[in-house]
């Protein structure tokens, strides 16, 4: 009798927290990295930040609204992290493109169960979930702006959309495979690095920005 009082106590009990969304969406990215999507349900999720069960229902309608979010800034910080490296890649093409590959399979080692949400098939509804979808949206472009800057001849929309979902899914195979600890190969650094370099480089003939052939000027000095 006493522990069903405890319970309904402790289900009855005010919450109190200086941020509750943000402590919400620590303990979702904690759940998901224990256990995957299934282990995050909104009773989790509260237990795991210390409120009651109907606390969630403040910011979050439902759980595909709260890992909607968690996806959101999963694309948010997989943009930063991918712009961060960037920042150090020079103005070499086939490094700069390099350099995203491998901040994207970088950003899925260490934080699995954020990318796995990330691309769940209940938060990918544009219309349900718009601001996922803008996230989303800002990391292709990223990685669009990036070829087209690669270009030494002119590419059109289609093309260059086609040669970046071509690059994305190479990499996001591999990606996904690396956080699921697929790889028993003790060189998987060196295998990202050398995928990422290879989609880089076929890109960069994709789009002209050199040729396997030296230039005339080249071989005759």
């Amino acid at each position: 009798m006493s522990d069903v009082i405890g319970q309904e106590s402790q289900e009855e009990r005010p919450y109190h927290h200086g941020d509750l969304r943000r402590a919400l969406l620590e303990a979702t990215r904690e759940l998901l990295m224990e256990g995957g999507v299934q282990a995050a349900s909104l009773r989790a999720v509260a237990r795991r930040a210390g409120v009651t069960n109907r606390a969630p229902y403040h910011h979050f309608p439902d759980k595909c609204s709260l890992l909607a979010a968690v996806a959101t800034e999963g694309f948010r910080k997989l943009r930063e992290n991918v712009a961060r490296r960037l920042e150090h890649a020079g103005s070499d093409p086939v490094a700069r493109l390099t350099e995203i590959g491998l901040g994207y399979i970088e950003f899925a080692h260490q934080n699995p169960g954020e990318f796995q949400v990330m691309f769940w098939h209940e938060v990918c509804d544009a219309e349900e979930h718009p601001e996922r979808d803008t996230a989303s949206e800002c990391c292709f472009m990223q990685l669009l702006e990036t070829i087209q800057s690669m270009a030494r001849r002119p590419i059109g929309e289609h093309e260059l959309k086609s040669l970046g979902v071509t690059a994305w899914s190479a990499v996001h195979g591999f990606a996904t495979l690396r956080a699921q600890d697929s790889f028993v190969d003790e060189r998987v650094d060196d295998l990202a690095e050398a995928l990422a370099r290879r989609i880089a480089v076929v890109t960069a003939l994709e789009v002209g920005a050199f040729s396997l052939v030296p230039a005339v000027s080249d071989s005759v000095s």
